[in-house]
C-alpha cells in the first residue's frame, strides 16, 4: 500500500520571497505520517494507549523546485529502511507540485519511546503489523540493531 495526501497550502507556509518556506515542507511529512498512522486505526489516543510516541534522530530535507503562493500539492510516505520488529525506522517523504514535479524530499530516522521510562522501546504488535502493510521502497534497508 502507498500513502499519500493532496494538501491546499496556505499563506501561513510562505515567506518573504513569495515561496513556501523551508520548514513547512517538513511540517507536511510530519501531517502525512500522522495521518497514515490514523488511517490504518492508529490515532493519538491509540499512541496514549500503548504508552509510545514517535522520536525523530535525523531530518534531511532536499529542496529542488520552489512552490509559490497558490499552488496545491502533494505529499506522500514511503518506507525505505527498518529494523526488524519496527523499533526504528525511516520514511522518505516528496512533496510534489500540481504539475508532478517533485519539490522536494524528506528522509526521517525514527524509533519509539516508551512515554513512562523515557527510554527506546518495541512498538505493540499493532503498529507492528501496519508497518507489514506498508509498501517498501525498491531498495529497502534493513537496519540491524546493535545489542544496547
Amino acid at each position: 500500500m502507498s500513502f499519500e495526501i493532496k494538501f491546499p497550502t496556505v499563506w501561513a507556509n510562505f515567506d518573504a520571497n513569495a515561496h513556501m518556506r523551508h520548514t513547512a515542507y517538513n511540517d507536511y511529512a510530519a501531517e502525512v505520517r500522522s495521518r497514515f498512522f490514523m488511517a490504518q486505526g492508529f490515532s493519538l489516543t491509540e499512541f496514549a494507549k500503548h504508552n509510545i510516541g514517535p522520536i525523530l534522530f535525523s531530518e534531511n530535507t532536499k529542496f529542488f523546485r520552489e512552490i509559490k503562493l497558490g499552488e496545491n500539492i502533494t505529499a506522500n510516505l514511503e518506507l525505505i529502511a527498518a529494523s526488524s520488529k519496527f523499533e526504528r525506522f525511516k520514511f522518505k517523504h516528496q512533496i510534489i507540485k500540481e504539475n508532478g514535479i517533485v519539490s522536494a524530499e524528506i528522509e526521517v530516522y525514527g524509533a519509539w519511546i516508551d512515554l513512562t521510562k523515557r527510554k527506546l522501546t518495541t512498538p505493540p504488535q499493532e503498529m507492528i503489523t501496519i508497518f507489514e502493510g506498508l509498501e517498501k521502497s525498491d531498495d529497502f534497508e534493513l537496519i540491524e540493531l546493535k545489542n544496547a
